[in-house]
């Protein structure tokens, strides 16, 4: 069985009615950086960024954010 990792970022942005300009703006991360994990074009996660993007998200369980898919 093969597994994948998929962020759910762009998600949970939609679900809160929050732009990806503002999640820059909160988290100090490029925009176009924001932009590429919600596309899932990402395929190296800095452990800064999801840091800091959980905290401006107030997300306490990683798995808010990650998901595992089989």
């Amino acid at each position: 069985m093969s597994y994948s990792i998929r962020i759910r970022l762009k998600d949970i942005l939609e679900e809160r009615g929050i732009k990806q300009k503002e999640l820059a703006e909160m988290t100090g991360i490029r925009e176009s950086t924001i932009s590429d994990i919600c596309r899932g074009s990402r395929t190296v996660m800095n452990f800064e960024h999801v840091a800091k993007i959980a905290e401006a998200l107030e997300i306490s369980d990683i798995r808010d954010l990650i998901e595992l898919e089989s």
